[in-house]
């Protein structure tokens, strides 16, 4: 029994943290050295513990990961795309956690060409991770990058694709990112600072020389933003782009003129975003200049590229998020969103044509694919909902066929998407915001209060949650579960304003809209108190430890992933990567308007003496975005002042950082753990 299982207990060395007159005591800010074999060994204790009390689920577990795993295509190949005279492909084979990357010249008839075998390369490796792969003009090199411990600190190395050959240039701490130059000698890629793991310079190194005299063509001194560098779809420029959560700020070059001095587009301005796009002697801008909150596009010639030059293709509409935009040679394809939905628009460039892609649903997902080749007459896309898998699809603008290039194979026999069943509905929050829900369940659900439903949310950085496919989720709907997504501020599914209202010290509307959801879900017999939990990673994670503090008895269990709890003590720490470029989202600290309103949610400073709900916490000793510690300090917290019999579990992923396990499906097996904690809740043990 689990009562009977000794729960590992920190020790509390009281630390104290003082700013603006106000003073925390951290008793648990030791835990912050992955160094100190204390610190493992804590971690280890947690983990043991978890084992234990979950090891009368543990046949549970391997037969949900074995079902999960039999719903997915072992052997599997992706739908091809022509770039510069070869057609590119990524297969998996049987038995194998990780793709091989191929080419074929001309015709796919042609014989196959193995780039890189990503089973071979992760071979000795606890974590493997191909970042970038980027191939020379003249097809002859591949410039790759590599992550072999999960920190998001790539290695680019190149290789000679006529002999095989991997060459001794070897650049180590990068974004993994890498753009040739048009001369087949010169690459540009963007290096990390050590501590922070901020990307902030932009080097140029010519193939063969030193990495050391590698020249800086750009240092990004601004701490709250980000530098990259690409090239555009054109591939008539490299471009260097500086990014903060509200300004962005870019230089361009011509491809063909290596040695030369970037060029400023447009200097940067606060609160002015904008992204280019190079096409036929002009530059295409994406943009909220002057009050265009939902963006609007515009163009400048491509030499006189200020803001006093932009001129007016889409103008802002007060209704419709204009998110992204595709160039074609006779062309132009927009991604917007209306009222929480995608919608594609097709317009020629001759301005006869001007219509939107037909979609039948109002739970999918639908984006822009990989369109490489400005020529091409095909239009690839995305298109999912909650109940139709994944599908590859071309459309040809000439004739308005549209071709289904591939469309996901849910294995097993058993899934039909007639069986199931989506909606979206819409929750009033407490201010009397309309918050929409997507759902998908079962057909013949009764909804009588008794059903368990998981209620996932993210609800930070404008990042939207499209109601998507998932052949792992079924596991949990065939079993009597509803999945619900709530679109709560904080993202953009409703436009900017969504996210502005859920950020900074609007931050509480998304942890509220997350409450009032939930209790709307129960009002309309969708669920209970009994049988409601909620899922939430990252900043998602940080959404789960408002909420319980907030209202603990509204769920029955928790899952949080590498969840950023600890937010005022890492907001006031600049040493700790991404924090200084994320001012712009939760406020800088160090002003004490910002640290009050910061400290009031704050999971790890509002854990109190009562009870919360079932929770199981999953972290990453590696992780370079949400540092172990916090998740690992908040157990330690809630175990020491909850009230509650119910279980609290660590489990710390010590190979492994942000995103998990590295293999296809060694992180299933995260997933089964995750869903069984869930399934054995509910008295489901098979």
């Amino acid at each position: 029994m689990v009562d009977k299982i000794e729960a590992p207990v920190a020790h509390k060395k009281p630390k104290e943290l003082s700013i603006h007159d106000d003073v925390r005591i951290d008793n648990y800010y030791w835990l912050n050295d992955r160094e100190n074999p204390e610190v493992i060994n804590y971690l280890k204790a947690e983990n043991k513990y978890t084992k234990q009390v979950m090891n009368h689920t543990e046949s549970f577990q391997n037969d949900l990961f074995e079902e999960m795993k039999s719903r997915i295509k072992e052997e599997d190949t992706s739908v091809p795309y022509k770039l510069n005279g070869y057609w590119y492909f990524t297969k998996f084979e049987k038995g194998k956690d990780y793709p091989i990357y191929t080419r074929k010249k001309e015709s796919l008839d042609a014989k196959e060409e193995v780039l890189f075998d990503c089973n071979e390369m992760a071979k000795n490796h606890n974590y493997f991770k191909l970042g970038g792969i980027a191939i020379s003009t003249d097809n002859k090199l591949a410039a790759f990058s590599t992550d072999i411990v999960s920190r998001r600190q790539f290695t680019i190395q190149v290789k000679n694709l006529e002999t095989g050959e991997i060459l001794d240039d070897k650049i180590i701490n990068t974004t993994g990112s890498i753009t040739w130059a048009n001369d087949n000698e010169t690459l540009f890629y963007a290096m990390k600072d050590k501590v922070t793991l901020r990307s902030h310079k932009v080097y140029r190194h010519k193939l063969g020389s030193e990495i050391n005299d590698d020249d800086l063509v750009f240092h990004e001194k601004d701490e709250a933003y980000h530098t990259f560098v690409y090239k555009s779809k054109s591939r008539k420029y490299v471009i260097i782009g500086s990014s903060s959560t509200l300004s962005t700020e870019y230089r361009v070059l011509k491809s063909d003129n290596p040695r030369g001095e970037f060029r400023l587009f447009q200097k940067r301005q606060s609160n002015l975003e904008y992204n280019i796009a190079h096409y036929n002697g002009c530059f295409y801008v994406v943009t909220n200049a002057n009050g265009a909150t939902n963006f609007k596009l515009l163009k400048t010639n491509e030499y006189e590229t200020s803001i006093d030059n932009w001129e007016e293709v889409i103008p802002h509409r007060e209704d419709v998020l204009l998110e992204d935009i595709e160039l074609f040679k006779d062309y132009l394809v927009v991604n917007e969103r209306e009222n929480g939905l995608n919608r594609l628009r097709i317009i020629s460039w001759d301005g006869n044509v001007d219509y939107y892609l037909s979609i039948p649903s109002e739970t999918y997902t639908i984006y822009i694919g990989n369109n490489p080749d400005f020529n091409s007459n095909t239009l690839r896309y995305i298109y999912n909902s909650l109940i139709t898998p994944n599908s590859v699809i071309d459309y040809n603008f000439e004739t308005k066929q549209r071709e289904v290039k591939k469309e996901q194979e849910v294995l097993g026999g058993k899934f039909n998407k007639d069986n199931y069943k989506s909606t979206r509905v819409w929750a009033t929050a407490r201010d009397g915001v309309k918050v929409p829900i997507s759902l998908v369940y079962r057909k013949g659900v009764k909804l009588n209060g008794s059903n368990p439903l998981l209620q996932y949310a993210y609800g930070s950085y404008g990042s939207t949650t499209d109601p998507s496919f998932s052949a792992i989720r079924l596991s949990l709907l065939d079993r009597g579960f509803i999945y619900a997504i709530a679109h709560i501020r904080g993202s953009e599914y409703l436009g900017r304003n969504w996210y502005e209202s859920g950020k900074l010290l609007s931050k509480k509307n998304t942890f509220t809209d997350f409450i009032d959801c939930s209790k709307f879900l129960i009002e309309e017999k969708y669920t209970s108190n009994k049988h409601l939990y909620a899922y939430g990673g990252s900043a998602g994670g940080l959404l789960m430890g408002a909420i319980i503090n907030m209202n603990p008895e509204l769920y029955n269990g928790i899952l949080a992933a590498v969840p950023f709890v600890d937010v005022v003590t890492t907001m006031l720490d600049d040493t700790i990567p991404l924090t200084t470029g994320e001012y712009d989202e939760w406020g800088n600290p160090n002003k004490k308007e910002y640290y009050d309103y910061m400290k009031s949610y704050s999971p790890y400073d509002n854990v109190e003496d009562k009870k919360y709900p079932h929770m199981l916490v999953t972290t990453g000793l590696h992780d370079s975005q949400v540092q172990y510690w916090e998740p690992a300090k908040w157990v330690a917290k809630l175990r020491e002042l909850k009230t509650d019999s119910n279980r609290l579990l660590l489990y710390t992923d010590m190979d492994s950082g942000h995103g998990g396990a590295s293999g296809r499906f060694e992180s299933l097996k995260e997933i089964a753990l995750e869903y069984v904690f869930l399934l054995d809740l509910e008295g489901i043990s098979a």
